[in-house]
């Protein structure tokens, strides 16, 4: 590769190299909400492949590794929060468990880091990296989100939600835009590259890339099933650490009551996750009736976060219940491991005795699919951490005319994650063709339509009823035809082909 200079020299020494990394997966955090510098997406990346030029295998690990402590290091520190203030650890013990939970997932960075430099050691050309780092970085993503229940948060597609790429999400998902991203990357390496030939086509590729991305972001993949109607989002900004105190109990719902009595000109009216910090059948007679009367009286739909306890089992659930035209409710399938339920439970009760998280101890809902009706339509249904897993929220279409999403990020106070998660819906809106409704507690409460564009929000923790008109859709998208399999195939045939290629 010809004469290394002095500062490449220096990265090459493995202490240099794992700081340079941790240093670029940090950077990369800049790509994501609330910053949303969409480019650092590729420079993070980059600079990683960079550092991996002259990296035994060892050292290709260490690096990759340090791009995933930076980037989850930085992105998702936030974690710490609900521990330290809603989990009876203490801010020492909740930072150390946080920092164990980034370096346990920064080991799919570290995997990445270890297969390209391997490859590249070998001295095999470099454009056959062009399908082999992005093949492998997907990979890792989707295994993140997949194994032991999954968290695919800080995905790198999610960052090019505003970015001329998210043309290719109602095509091949947040997953395939992320395979779409690292391409460019390994454009933009052998761009950089001394004595590489081609650089033409190259820059081509690249601008070809980007055109495309341009031209899908015109196309219309659903259609409207229907005339728009008024909803409304209760985001009735009531404080974790006052939510499950019982003398809280009537005012927070006399506030819930008294918004959405404002507001019963809306066809349908959304109230968010576990609104009601009491189980259903304690407030039936109380709260529900009444409010299902008003409901029928004026011709909307109240759609209620609240706890649902089966008397026969001893069960309870995380629920979305109905109120109106029709009474059905919606069990949260997918609960947060340790924050909804805890693994392994046989061993580990004493551990959920001493966390002392209110309501940890949820059952999955077992609803084929997610769905219910209000407002006259099918509507696809999450609860908080679900709208992450964009298969699942998928799982509700073709019926579903468009999206609501019921949260509570209050857990982590006024940190990076409900920017961070207003991001994530966004991109299940654009994955589908749908608008996506979601309410929350303390915000970011949005509207966002089948472009996943936010069109109204409500100030984080601030009370505050957001209103707006809702366009039901049909049709589906490519990526609801294929799912995630679609780019998980292709990235395993290409890396499948590549180790062929390796053996001759």
């Amino acid at each position: 590769m010809g004469r290394i200079s002095p500062i490449p020299r220096l990265l090459s020494s493995s202490p240099w190299r794992f700081l340079a990394a941790f240093a670029a997966g940090a950077l990369s955090v800049l790509a994501f909400a609330p910053f949303s510098l969409y480019p650092f997406a590729l420079i993070g990346p980059l600079s990683l492949l960079w550092l991996l030029r002259s990296a035994p295998p060892k050292a290709g690990f260490r690096a990759g590794g340090a791009y995933g402590l930076g980037l989850l290091g930085f992105g998702v520190f936030w974690l710490h929060i609900s521990i330290d203030q809603f989990g009876n650890m203490g801010t020492l013990a909740a930072i150390a468990i946080t920092l164990l939970f980034v370096l346990v997932l920064a080991i799919y960075y570290g995997l990445v880091g270890w297969a390209v430099s391997r490859y590249l050691v070998m001295g095999l050309p470099s454009s056959q990296l062009l399908w082999i780092f992005p093949s492998l970085w997907v990979l890792g993503e989707w295994l993140r989100g997949w194994v032991l229940s999954g968290f695919p948060w800080l995905v790198l597609g999610y960052s090019q939600i505003d970015s001329p790429l998210n043309g290719f999400a109602p095509l091949i998902g947040v997953y395939g835009v992320s395979w779409i991203v690292l391409f460019c990357t390994v454009l933009l390496y052998r761009l950089l590259l001394p004595g590489v030939k081609g650089r033409l086509w190259l820059a081509g590729g690249l601008l070809l890339v980007i055109g495309t991305g341009l031209l899908l972001q015109r196309v219309n993949w659903t259609q409207p099933a229907g005339s728009a109607f008024r909803v409304s989002m209760i985001q009735a900004n009531i404080a974790q650490e006052d939510k499950w105190r019982r003398d809280r109990l009537r005012p927070t719902l006399e506030l819930y009551t008294q918004l959405t009595r404002d507001v019963w000109q809306s066809r349908l009216i959304i109230w968010p996750e576990t609104a009601v910090p009491a189980f259903a059948h304690q407030v039936e007679d109380s709260v529900l009736q009444p409010l299902a009367a008003e409901a029928v009286a004026h011709q909307s739909d109240l759609l209620v976060g609240i706890p649902m306890w089966d008397t026969d089992t001893g069960a309870y659930y995380n629920s979305l219940l109905t109120l109106g035209a029709e009474r059905a409710h919606y069990a949260k399938r997918h609960l947060v491991p340790f924050g909804e339920f805890m693994p392994l439970k046989r061993w580990l009760r004493p551990l959920i005795e001493w966390l002392q998280i209110p309501m940890s101890d949820f059952t999955p809902g077992s609803a084929e699919r997610p769905l219910l009706k209000v407002a006259g339509y099918p509507a696809g249904v999450s609860v908080c951490y679900e709208d992450a897993f964009g298969e699942e929220v998928a799982e509700a279409l073709p019926e579903a005319a468009f999206l609501i999403n019921a949260s509570n990020d209050a857990w982590f106070g006024d940190s990076l994650a409900p920017r961070q998660h207003l991001q994530i819906a966004r991109m299940r809106a654009l994955e589908t063709g749908r608008y996506m409704l979601r309410s929350t507690n303390t915000g970011i409460s949005a509207l966002i339509d089948q472009k996943g564009r936010v069109i109204g929000f409500s100030p984080a923790f601030q009370t505050h009823v957001l209103t707006g008109d809702v366009l039901p859709m049909q049709g589906v998208t490519p990526y609801v035809r294929l799912g995630n399999w679609a780019v998980i195939l292709v990235s395993i045939l290409l890396l499948s082909f590549g180790l062929w290629r390796l053996r001759r």
